[in-house]
């Protein structure tokens, strides 16, 4: 029992920077305490005692926030973060170094008895706020967004995001030309996706598209300039590189002049009678 609260405890250290020394961990830290209650509750849940098992539950839902059934399978080194709002249904599965944080639900999407709650493999991150629904499974090292809503199985190492959930993927460097790169970077996101553990399929779609007409652009140069030297009446033509709009480029905002100032610099119509 000592060598699981000890591993506990250093889970903490491992992924939370914020803690300082085990005194704040044992007495500050809701998530730990809702894991403790768990195993407790657990305990009781399979050893017949079920009235007693949910009290106790309640109870530790009372104190920290977190509500875990007794039913519950539980592995080692879960951590909760924050915590609050989170709650894992009477058949969950939660697998070991799994990390859950504030407003995560493990539900069900049924009312038969059976399982009906999600299984989590080892090493999976859910984001804050995100529900996973069913009985599926969320295989080893996947991450499940912020906000997702998981109603379908996710892969070993895949990261799931949007409503309802979907599996995307990081864009390959070597097909993002320079330019771009350039583009995305004014628009204020990366070309690759927000990280490497959450990308942004929106993010992606919008850089494959700019590259796109970046090439279409380069052909159509060299389109022109071939007409320009089988017929020297076709001009050549030089596309302006594509550029953002004033509102989308970094600097101070420019103010719009009033109406009596542009007013004063507009030109004179010339007078028909003095003609």
């Amino acid at each position: 029992m000592f060598s699981r609260i000890r591993e506990d405890i250093r889970s903490v250290f491992e992924r939370d920077p914020a803690a300082r020394s085990v005194w704040e961990v044992l007495t500050c830290y809701p998530g730990l305490h809702a894991v403790w209650g768990h195993r407790v509750s657990h305990w009781l849940w399979t050893h017949g005692l079920r009235w007693l098992a949910r009290f106790n539950s309640h109870l530790a839902r009372a104190m920290t926030g977190i509500e875990i059934h007794p039913g519950a399978q539980i592995g080692r080194r879960l951590f909760i973060d924050h915590g609050m709002g989170v709650v894992i249904g009477e058949t969950a599965e939660v697998g070991d170094d799994c990390t859950l944080y504030q407003g995560v639900t493990l539900g069900g999407t049924s009312l038969n008895g059976g399982k009906r709650h999600p299984t989590l493999g080892n090493n999976v991150v859910v984001g804050s706020g995100a529900k996973v629904l069913g009985s599926f499974r969320v295989g080893d090292g996947a991450r499940i967004g912020s906000n997702a809503v998981v109603v379908r199985e996710v892969p070993a190492g895949a990261t799931a995001t949007g409503i309802p959930a979907r599996i995307v993927q990081d864009a390959p460097k070597s097909t993002l030309s320079a330019s771009a790169q350039n583009i995305a970077s004014k628009l204020g996101f990366d070309a690759y996706g927000i990280t490497r553990d959450m990308p942004d399929p929106v993010a992606n779609a919008i850089s494959a598209m700019l590259d796109h007409i970046q090439k279409l652009d380069e052909r159509l140069v060299q389109v022109c300039q071939f007409l320009h030297q089988a017929d020297a009446r076709m001009p050549e033509l030089e596309l302006r590189k594509l550029e953002l709009p004033d509102f989308c480029a970094e600097g101070p905002a420019v103010t719009p002049p009033s109406p009596a100032a542009a007013a004063s610099t507009a030109p004179v119509p010339p007078d028909r009678d003095a003609a």
